[in-house]
This record gives C-alpha cells, sequence and structure tokens, in this order.
C-alpha cells in the first residue's frame, strides 16, 4: 500500500471512530436498510450450508447479526476497523457472536467460515490491496461456502474482482433498490470454482 493510500486509509478509521461515538451510523437500522440486509439473509439461506459459521467484513456494530433474526447461525465473527463501532457491538452480547477490531488488511482468519460477507466494505480496501485480500480471504472459505458482496450503488472499481474472477462462480446478482432517489445496492453471491 502506498504512502497516500496508508494516509486515507488512517484517515478514514479515525473519522469512523467519531461517527460511531456521535450515532451516524445508527442510520443502517433504518428501514431504508431493510431489504438490503434481508437480501443477504435469503442469499445465506439459498446458499450458504445449514448452520453455518459466517464472517461479516465491515460489521460495523453488529447490525447484520441483529437483522438476521431467527435465521440459524453457529457463530459469526464481525470485523471492523473502527473500534468504537466494535465496542457497540460487543455491548450487545449478541448469541453465538464475537466481534474484532481489525483492519482487513492485517486480517488472519483462525478458522475456515461458511459464509463470507463484504458488507458494504469491499470498497474501501485500497485498489493495491483488494485482489490480495479477497485471495486471502476465500482460502477461509469452506468449500460449500458462499461470498455475498454488498456494494452501495455502483461500487466502481469493485465489481470486476467478482463477475470477472475466475475462481468464481455467481450465484445470484441483484439490484435492491428503494424510495429514496439514488439510494440503492448491488449484492451479488459467489461460490469458489
Amino acid at each position: 500500500m502506498n504512502i497516500l493510500d496508508k494516509f486515507h486509509h488512517w484517515r478514514r478509521r479515525r473519522r469512523w471512530n467519531k461517527q460511531y461515538k456521535s450515532g451516524r451510523w445508527k442510520s443502517l437500522k433504518s428501514d431504508i436498510e431493510a431489504d438490503r440486509y434481508l437480501k443477504i439473509k435469503k442469499d445465506l439461506r439459498a446458499f450458504a450450508p445449514e448452520n453455518p459459521s459466517i464472517l461479516d467484513i465491515g460489521c460495523g456494530d453488529g447490525v447484520l447479526n441483529e437483522r438476521l433474526g431467527d435465521y440459524p447461525f453457529s457463530y459469526s465473527l464481525g470485523v471492523d476497523f473502527s473500534s468504537e463501532s466494535i465496542k457497540q457491538a460487543q455491548e450487545k452480547n449478541l448469541p453465538n457472536s464475537e466481534f474484532e477490531h481489525c483492519d482487513v488488511l492485517h486480517f488472519v482468519p483462525k478458522r475456515t467460515f461458511d459464509a463470507i460477507v463484504f458488507n458494504e466494505s469491499f470498497y474501501y480496501i485500497p485498489d493495491t490491496e483488494k485482489t490480495r485480500v479477497l485471495q486471502f480471504l476465500l482460502d477461509h472459505l469452506s468449500a460449500e461456502g458462499v461470498l455475498i458482496v454488498s456494494i452501495f450503488r455502483e461500487g466502481p472499481g469493485c465489481w470486476e474482482y467478482f463477475k470477472e474472477n475466475p475462481k468464481l462462480k455467481e450465484l445470484d446478482f441483484e439490484t435492491i433498490k428503494t424510495s429514496k432517489e439514488m439510494t440503492y445496492w448491488k449484492i451479488g453471491a459467489y461460490r469458489k470454482v
């Protein structure tokens, strides 16, 4: 990672800690976000093994875990580079869940997972690191596991890492639209080949 990327990465982490402390990211719990999380849950039901272990990259304060509701999973690990968001997630004491403050650029999973979710986080990885991080995490995805990617709007410089990747097969891809102009997400589900 070059020096400019390092600076932007450091600055983003500081800004996010401040925003989580101020409550800025409580909007993730709003109704406008509900269909996006519902789609992730549907993809888990459709493509992940029963009772999966889940790795949530960019977990924030654990909203995905809360939105899963009655969906049964054996274990969930949420990772975020905002120490404040992880503190808030840990305070919730969500069942079968752990949260770790760690930058995905340096994250080393201690196990494999049946589902890995890039939860609005892939576009924050510097371009020079995207291929390495994706491949490293795919090495920790079980053979029958699913990779789910949620990206706000178009996600320029992101989708080619999934759609053009010869190591991935697309299982599903959908645009989740909302009533709010220019607020939509693209969500893809992939399996290793």
